[in-house]
């Protein structure tokens, strides 16, 4: 099953990037939503092979999280790839400047399951997919309008 947003931001390519690669604000609100997150590399630098481990409820059920970052490409493309229990998740970001003010911001998200426990929440989240993808949208135009204030603030 596949996830798909993109959303048009009035900000420069580059800064774009460079705030989708903070991972630190990002393990922050996940940390202030409730999740459990714990970093499992020891990389100084954003790159490929940082790892995170995270705990969390979906669906009113626990649930753990194994993630790595697999490809970084600056300032066109981040992936990441994760397992919750036996359902597989590959995110894909894909960034494309459209003007030298204006960046196009495209997430992909493939979910697959390797098991009949993981199977139950695939067939789960397939009931609620419309709803997953409004908020999916929802908080893509926030993050989008988030990062526009932000740019303006340094501009």
């Amino acid at each position: 099953m596949q996830f798909k947003a993109s959303e048009d931001i009035e900000v420069p390519i580059d800064f774009v990037f460079e705030q989708l690669s903070d991972f630190e604000r990002f393990e922050r609100t996940a940390l202030r939503r409730g999740a459990d997150v714990v970093r499992t590399d020891a990389l100084k630098q954003p790159g490929v092979g940082m790892g995170w481990q995270a705990q969390f409820v979906f669906r009113g059920k626990a649930r753990e999280m194994r993630g790595s970052l697999s490809e970084y490409d600056p300032p066109n493309r981040l992936k990441f790839d994760a397992r919750v229990g036996g359902l597989e998740v590959v995110m894909a970001i894909d960034l494309v400047a459209l003007s030298r003010a204006r960046t196009r911001v495209m997430v992909v998200s493939d979910l697959k399951p390797h098991n009949i426990p993981a199977r139950l929440l695939y067939q789960s989240i397939k009931l609620v997919k419309t709803n997953m993808m409004r908020r999916m949208n929802t908080r893509l135009a926030d993050y989008a309008e988030e990062l526009e204030d932000r740019y303006a603030r340094i501009a």
